[in-house]
């Protein structure tokens, strides 16, 4: 029951700071390309390399703890569906392009945060 609530509080607070990320963009820096997906995406990779080297290497997490953050958090803060929409969108609208390299660089960008995470965490994490 534990894990269940973990799962259930992490996933809560990552989503609600990526609808805040989209918020932040579109309205108050009028920003209105896929940034804000981008962002939360690339910062969820970092994030889950970093736990993982943490986890694997360093320290033995409480399973609820690592459940919280993984499963729950970075859950909730990363979106394939949003990210497979918005390319969806491009290439109704006609933007080939933009498309192919929204996914090339999302792709190339969320594997180089993993390792940069892990890569960090070997580094800083004794």
């Amino acid at each position: 029951m534990l894990n269940i609530a973990a799962v259930f509080l992490g996933g809560g607070i990552g989503a609600v700071l990526r609808y805040l990320t989209g918020v932040l963009f579109v309205h108050y820096l009028k920003f209105h390309l896929p940034l804000p997906t981008f962002i939360v995406n690339v910062v969820g990779c970092f994030i889950l390399g970093f736990v993982y080297v943490l986890c694997l290497e360093k320290f033995q997490l409480n399973p609820a703890i690592k459940l919280f953050i993984t499963v729950g958090f970075c859950g909730g803060l990363t979106t394939f569906s949003t990210f497979s929409f918005e390319i969806f969108d491009m290439i109704q609208n006609l933007q080939y392009i933009q498309a192919a390299i929204y996914t090339v660089v999302s792709l190339i960008i969320g594997v180089l945060a993993v390792l940069l995470g892990g890569y960090l965490c070997r580094i800083f994490i004794v």
